[in-house]
């Protein structure tokens, strides 16, 4: 009857879902996915993919491995993959994501800021400078 709360969820799988004509205030935390198609004023974590589809919006800060944005969103977005932001898809608010996609009539007002990774050539560059220095 109840899950076992020693189980790990799986982030790829959905559990959470704000449906279409709902609204949910308050702060969502979820071991796995995540779909708004309805409204959510709060935050947003998740360790899978988020996604709002067309009809839906946030007002929320929203942390997720990867986020897929459809609808509308008001708020700022730290995403450790990837940002897309679909064709029908407003995103007005600041952005920390490693890659970012935005289709054609997709839309972004904000700034937006990417994690630099260290190269390997750089890596090695960095060891030996500080290995000569030493």
């Amino acid at each position: 009857m109840f899950k076992n709360k020693s189980a790990k969820l799986n982030p790829d799988t959905t559990d959470t879902l704000v449906g279409e004509g709902s609204t949910f205030e308050g702060k969502i935390k979820s071991e796995a996915s995540i779909r708004v198609d309805g409204h959510v004023i709060g935050d947003i974590e998740s360790a899978g993919l988020v996604t709002i589809g067309e009809n839906g919006s946030a007002r929320s800060t929203i942390s997720a491995r990867d986020l897929i944005l459809a609808g509308k969103l008001f708020g700022n977005v730290e995403v450790k993959g990837t940002l897309t932001i679909r064709a029908t898809g407003s995103l007005i608010g600041n952005l920390s994501a490693e890659n970012l996609l935005i289709e054609a009539g997709g839309i972004f007002q904000g700034t937006s800021k990417m994690p630099v990774k260290e190269t390997n050539a750089e890596a090695a560059a960095a060891t030996a400078a500080k290995a000569t220095s030493a």
